[in-house]
């Protein structure tokens, strides 16, 4: 596991929870989760990515041990990792979702989104503008 923070579970229950947020993340495309949540899934589905740039056997089966739908891998396998085969890293982004009225009720934990990052298409378009992020 990449991360060091336990969010409150032993370690059984803390990877099923996190293997079913990363093949949520690769069928939706985006979470609205916590921000410490949100962070340990992105180190997840940002090795996960890595691991699916070269599709092989090999790898094709590291992924399918870990994100539990055949239907997510494929995804990630024929769509998402092809798109950032030129990119070493930062697949991925997590925003924070804003104000105190996109915290939680009962304890006020911030709400974070995590969302795929820009592709090589989509910043490519956005040359011509001041802002660009790589």
């Amino acid at each position: 596991m990449p991360g060091t923070r336990k969010l409150g579970r032993n370690t059984a229950h803390r990877t099923a929870m996190l293997r079913g947020m990363v093949t949520f993340f690769f069928e939706n495309g985006k979470i609205e989760t916590t921000a410490t949540r949100a962070k340990e899934v992105q180190a997840l589905a940002e090795k996960m990515i890595t691991i699916a740039k070269e599709n092989n056997l090999h790898n094709k089966r590291l992924v399918m041990s870990f994100v539990t739908k055949e239907s997510a891998a494929a995804k990630l396998f024929n769509t998402i990792a092809p798109s950032y085969a030129d990119r070493n890293g930062g697949y991925t982004r997590v925003t924070k979702l804003g104000p105190p009225p996109r915290r939680r009720g009962r304890d006020g934990h911030p709400g974070a989104g995590l969302s795929p990052g820009r592709h090589k298409k989509e910043s490519a378009s956005r040359m011509g503008r001041a802002f660009c992020l790589p």
